[in-house]
């Protein structure tokens, strides 16, 4: 530690190196939390339009179990009627 004391340049070029590694440090951290922010922004644009999307098969599906739309595609689609009340026999538990 003497024989540094005894030359102030090698004090001074430690110095100037931290002074640069910081710096650097700085600058790469810097950049590296405006792309991690980048990031967020593009995973909440792509969260909200998921949330879009499911808020628009919630009401698509609301509409296809209603009882109408049911019995209307069991109609069209199966040919299903409704039976005649003579026919229905009722179970009790």
């Amino acid at each position: 530690m003497v024989s540094v004391l005894k030359r102030p340049w090698t004090v001074v070029l430690l110095l100037w190196c931290a002074v640069l590694v910081s710096a650097t440090g700085a600058v790469w951290t810097r950049h590296r939390a405006r792309e991690l922010f980048v990031e967020l922004e593009q995973l909440n644009r792509d969260k909200h339009a998921l949330d879009v999307a499911w808020g628009q098969w919630q009401l698509e599906q609301s509409f296809w179990s209603q009882h109408a739309q049911v019995e209307s595609t069991a109609r069209r689609r199966l040919g299903m009627t409704m039976p005649d009340p003579v026919a229905i026999q009722v179970v009790l538990p």
